[in-house]
């Protein structure tokens, strides 16, 4: 219920009109039963933005850190996480992993909609990177349709490392639902399991009109991170051979 207060009596109506964010195809969000909603992931801001667009609340797993805090930080850190949709992931399980699955089959079990991005984390540049296949594993255990979307113009409303970057409209986009009953009883199956994956992710790609890399976010990160490195190092050697030479000029014989 502290959901509701928070969607439409506090948070939600402010962010609405300020933000005024728009959608395409919410009618493809069944308005009853249980469904999982993959996006792709730009910004912290799009598990606020995207549940705003449709009726229905959207559930998130979250560490489960966020709901174990104690004194008043701790109890308005919880009820604001469990006012806007998050659930702390199972922890009796042997993973992260593991245990944010057995959450959401819990939830797909009850009816309800679950939000998941399956790259894993927040895009660093803008670009969709390979899904893991959890989400695939999820929609074949508990056997429910899967919609792809896309959040639009969330990064630049909060870019990765900063709490705001400049006023925009950010948008979703939904696409139709994704029917993987055809594979019903083969969630073990690593091979099946990547090539859902890839088709979901595929029309994540054409609804964001996002490019696609073949690499997990984390590994493409750390790519970028060290190429800037070396092409700092490059420079500042670069540099430093300037000005020996500039020196040098300065000093030889006439």
């Amino acid at each position: 219920m502290f959901y509701w207060f928070l969607k439409f009596l506090a948070l939600g109506p402010l962010l609405k009109l300020i933000f005024r964010p728009w959608a395409e195809g919410t009618e493809n969000v069944p308005k009853e039963g249980a469904v999982i909603l993959a996006s792709n992931h730009l910004s912290y801001s799009d598990w606020l933005f995207m549940p705003l667009v449709i009726p229905r609340r959207v559930t998130f797993v979250a560490k489960a850190e966020y709901f174990e805090g104690s004194g008043l930080k701790g109890w308005l850190q919880k009820t604001f996480f469990s006012g806007a949709g998050q659930v702390p992931i199972d922890r009796t399980s042997g993973s992260a992993a593991a245990g944010a699955i057995k959450t959401q089959l819990r939830l797909l079990r009850d009816g309800e909609v679950c939000g998941i991005y399956p790259e894993g984390t927040r895009s660093h540049d803008g670009k969709l990177y390979r899904g893991r296949t959890g989400v695939a594993r999820l929609a074949l255990e508990a056997g429910v349709p899967v919609i792809p979307l896309a959040v639009i113009g969330t990064d630049v409303v909060a870019p990765p490392g900063k709490v705001f970057g400049r006023f925009a409209r950010p948008g979703v986009r939904f696409g139709k639902p994704l029917d993987f009953s055809r594979y019903e009883g083969l969630q073990d199956d690593r091979y099946i399991l990547r090539a859902i994956t890839d088709e979901i992710m595929y029309e994540i790609m054409r609804l964001s009109d996002q490019e696609y890399v073949d690499l997990y976010a984390p590994d493409a990160k750390k790519r970028d991170q060290a190429r800037e490195k070396e092409a700092a190092k490059q420079a500042a050697q670069e540099a430093a051979r300037a000005e020996s030479d500039e020196v040098w000029q300065e000093i030889r014989p006439q």
